[in-house]
């Protein structure tokens, strides 16, 4: 209720052309404090319009982007604000923020190295400074500043265990410990410092003691999986093979896409005889990567193992393919094909192995490997059975910062955003007060005696009454149809009346009269138009059943173009021709109509979306983050995960 008393205070305030500036800014400002991050840039976008040399609404959305994970463009915001009022410290700060999540430290150096002129005790920038000293491997300047640190806030732990951080990268183990136990000292409950200690003693093999400091770490930081996956190995290495489980188990609840954790706890599957389980475990490590052997050899030998020799069989042939002199597999596929009573190639494999092998010995399979570790990247197939570590036990940095986001976490399906279309239900958005216009619409609303249509691409499910509404209205339009006694009377019922139907998901009924209207009138782009859409559904259900759609999706944009034709200003149909393409690989086109549909609508959020998309697809990055970025400012929220998810953040 809050909210929505928020939104009718609040609209009719920006409707007024002549609204206060700094009373929008305020607003925004209110809406970042209430985590409404997209909300808030609509305000600050309105402000920036107004009054485009102020400071505050573009280091503002700045905030606000920094908050969705648009790091490209909140540091483009916040130099724009940097250049209207270069003495503010938050924005250097900001932006050196939005650096360090493009790895461009060399730059965020910079920009701390101005912030503290204008305010040289700051603690956080220092810290963050340091950090990317580090990540930009200048050690020996990174220690400088360490020990300037040290002096001016010596009970200050995270010095000590940047410091350790910066020995452990020279190799030097002995000074690494010493300054992490004087952090500790003064610390002892930060649970990352826990966690680095640990990761000495487990590269020391001292697993007791590793799994020691990893307790304490996970008591602070219950909810890092990395440190499950560490002590998982402690344990291992100790022989309690179900406290490793566990913390497998407890790790990838916390992570479910989690690499090793899924890898290793197969291999623990398999030790235990929970074979089918363990195949699990390898069959998501194999949808993560496709082509890892190691798990392809360990997924065989469980589908052998269960008596799926025909599964074992293929996934033996692909670990050969690659190493055809690798003998173990050799003998294993030569196993089963005697199971399944294929002799001559049992044969043919047991030759290749008698004929290499003659002084090898073959039986009973190894056990796992005890106290035996590969590292990732190590391929050698000999090692099948040992438990995987990282290449390289990395240390998580944190930077200061109090920014957090929210709306990019939430789940975005990285798939097209559907065509627009003719619909009786008003588009509702939070972020959007502008309905979408086009002028042959309302020239036929303008006409309509009965309803409005709106365009929209907006898919909700009907509710039960609306959709009783929508029944009775396709009646009462049919009653109508059946009493006209001229073409000129029925041609606006049957428009409507196929609106209805589509909005019922009755596709068919809604070509069928939508083929009577252009018989009728073939000059109508709103007929083609929505007669390609509601084809274009038929399709996609159609192509979902096995059914070869090739001569339908030419019809879809037979319409489409059409359509064009008639109303060459109408940046939707444009939208939903790029869509089209798109969806058909016909990327080049795809970015030509979407680029067209922007120039006519330069706010058509959906054409930015859709394209970047399509550019992910050619592996051009910077054009998709640029696009995208465009349409999460406009609104579109989900465009910030994707960008999270191909940046890596």
């Amino acid at each position: 209720m809050r909210r929505i008393l928020y939104l009718l205070i609040v609209w009719p305030i920006l409707a007024n052309a002549q609204f206060n500036t700094d009373r929008l800014v305020m607003i925004g400002r209110s809406a970042l404090y209430y985590e409404d991050y997209v909300l808030s840039i609509q305000y600050f976008n309105q402000a920036i319009s107004q009054k485009p040399w102020l400071f505050e609404p573009w280091f503002f959305r700045g905030v606000a982007k920094f908050y969705l994970d648009d790091y490209r463009g909140a540091e483009s915001d916040c130099s724009q604000a940097i250049e209207r009022n270069p003495y503010v410290v938050s924005a250097y700060e900001l932006r050196g923020l939005c650096r360090i999540n493009q790895k461009k430290y060399a730059e965020a150096v910079e920009d701390y190295n101005r912030a503290l002129r204008y305010d040289p005790e700051n603690q956080g920038l220092w810290h963050n400074r340091i950090l990317c000293l580090i990540q930009d491997k200048n050690y020996d300047m990174a220690l400088a500043q360490i020990d300037t640190m040290t002096t001016r806030w010596s009970k200050y732990a995270r010095a000590y265990s940047m410091q350790a951080e910066v020995y452990l990268l020279q190799k030097d183990t002995t000074k690494a410990v010493k300054s992490l136990d004087k952090s500790l000292e003064l610390d002892p409950y930060d649970g990352s410092t826990w966690a680095e200690r640990a990761i000495i003693s487990l590269a020391r093999q001292k697993w007791k003691e590793g799994e020691e400091y990893l307790s304490k770490s996970i008591h602070l930081l219950p909810k890092h999986p990395g440190n499950y996956i560490n002590r998982a190995m402690a344990r291992y290495n100790q022989n309690n093979l179900r406290g490793a489980m566990a913390d497998y188990d407890t790790a990838l609840d916390l992570d479910p896409n989690n690499f090793l954790g899924h890898y290793n706890r197969g291999l623990l599957r398999a030790q235990v005889g929970d074979d089918n389980r363990g195949i699990e475990d390898f069959d998501f490590v194999l949808k993560l990567e496709p082509d890892n052997l190691m798990a392809l050899f360990n997924r065989a030998l469980l589908l052998e193992q269960t008596g799926n020799l025909r599964g074992a069989v293929r996934d033996y042939s692909k670990v050969i393919e690659e190493y055809p002199n690798f003998w173990f597999g050799l003998q294993h596929r030569a196993s089963c094909y005697r199971r399944l009573g294929n002799t001559k190639q049992a044969e043919l494999d047991e030759f290749r192995i008698l004929k290499a092998q003659m002084d090898k010995r073959y039986g009973k399979q190894p056990r796992l490997s005890k106290k035996q570790m590969r590292k990732r990247s190590d391929e050698d197939l000999e090692k099948y059975n040992q438990l995987v570590v990282a290449d390289e036990q990395e240390v998580e940095h944190e930077y200061k910062s109090d920014y957090r986001g929210r709306v990019q976490n939430r789940k975005a399906e990285l798939s097209f955003l559907p065509m627009f279309s003719l619909s009786f239900h008003r588009p509702v958005s939070d972020v959007k007060t502008e309905i979408p216009y086009e002028e042959s619409v309302e020239v036929f609303n303008s006409r309509s005696k009965s309803r409005i249509i709106y365009i929209s691409n907006d898919q909700a499910k009907l509710s039960e009454d609306r959709m009783k509404q929508t029944f009775a209205f396709i009646d009462s339009l049919s009653t109508a149809i059946d009493a006209s006694k001229s073409a000129s009377s029925v041609k606006p019922l049957l428009f409507l009346r196929s609106i209805a139907y589509s909005s019922i998901q009755n596709f068919e009924n809604a070509i069928d009269d939508l083929g009577i209207y252009l018989q009728i009138d073939s000059t109508s782009s709103l007929a083609y138009w929505q007669r390609a859409v509601c084809q274009a559904k038929v399709n996609e259900f159609n192509a979902s059943q096995g059914t070869n759609i090739e001569l339908q999706m030419a019809n879809v944009l037979g319409d489409l173009s059409d359509a064009i034709k008639r109303a060459p200003k109408n940046a939707y149909l444009y939208y939903n021709r790029g869509t089209l393409y798109a969806l058909r690989s016909d990327n080049m086109r795809a970015i030509d109509d979407y680029t067209e549909a922007i120039k006519l609508e330069r706010n058509l959020a959906e054409a930015y979306y859709n394209r970047g998309l399509v550019y992910i697809r050619l592996k051009k990055t910077d054009e998709a983050i640029s696009d995208l970025s465009k349409a999460g400012e406009l609104g579109l929220y989900q465009a910030y995960s994707v960008i999270k998810k191909y940046t890596g953040k």
